[in-house]
């Protein structure tokens, strides 16, 4: 599974049936990503369903 899927960032987006990355990266950080040099984001945030519960006990 690739981390995308897991980070809180990636939504689906309605309009245009597919999921998206929802961080608006700077120049510098998208043409990394372009061009693949972009290993670790440094937005990622895992998307943990469970972590609010988990507090809350």
């Amino acid at each position: 599974m690739d981390l995308c899927e897991q980070c809180v960032h990636y939504v689906y987006d309605e309009e245009w049936e597919c999921y998206e990355c929802d961080v608006n990266l700077d120049e510098d950080d998208m043409v990394k990503f372009l061009q693949g040099r972009n290993t670790d984001c440094s937005f990622f945030r895992l998307d943990d369903e469970y972590g609010v519960v988990r507090h809350q006990m």
